[in-house]
């Protein structure tokens, strides 16, 4: 209970540092500074470490190849309104989100591992724009999203010859 009182205030106090240092800007309209990018994919990275660790996480399916060619039809349905089919490229819904939708090839989203992956597709994050599916899609479903997403291609061409085949 004391390691949670401490962790809590730690956060609050972080919270107030960045707000007061950074000139925090509550307008969600600009892009937020470098700063405040940093600070808050860090402690999102540890939070989300810390909660896919203590939760039962089912296993993956054993065919990667075959689990991303199903989550490549369900990215299209499930994803793509707002982080864009190629992954990389918001739409005017995920550009204008704060935090805004995650480019899922660049190298935030990739560090995380698929464990960790898995429950923010089941799970969703809090203040975000990133939305629970857990009890829309099966665990078999998202993990096929999590492959899909590890083989995003990474090239604007390649992304658009895949979806057009």
């Amino acid at each position: 209970m004391k390691r949670r009182g401490a962790v809590l205030t730690f956060v609050v106090v972080l919270i107030a540092f960045v707000v007061v240092a950074f000139q925090f800007n509550l307008s969600a309209i600009p892009e937020p500074g470098k700063r405040e990018i940093y600070v808050a994919g860090k402690l999102r990275h540890m939070l989300v470490s810390r909660a896919s660790s203590r939760e039962q996480i089912p296993p993956a399916p054993a065919n990667r190849s075959a689990s991303a060619e199903e989550g490549d039809k369900l990215y299209g349905t499930e994803c793509a309104d707002c982080h864009g089919l190629d992954g990389k490229s918001p739409t005017d819904s995920g550009r204008w989100m704060y935090p805004r939708a995650a480019n899922l090839i660049s190298p935030e989203p990739q560090q995380y591992s698929d464990r960790e992956l898995f429950w923010i597709v089941k799970n969703g994050l809090r203040f975000s724009g990133m939305p629970a599916f857990g009890k829309v899609e099966t665990d078999e479903h998202i993990w096929n999203l999590v492959h899909y997403i590890r083989k995003l291609p990474s090239g604007p061409d390649v992304a658009s010859e895949t979806r057009s085949q």
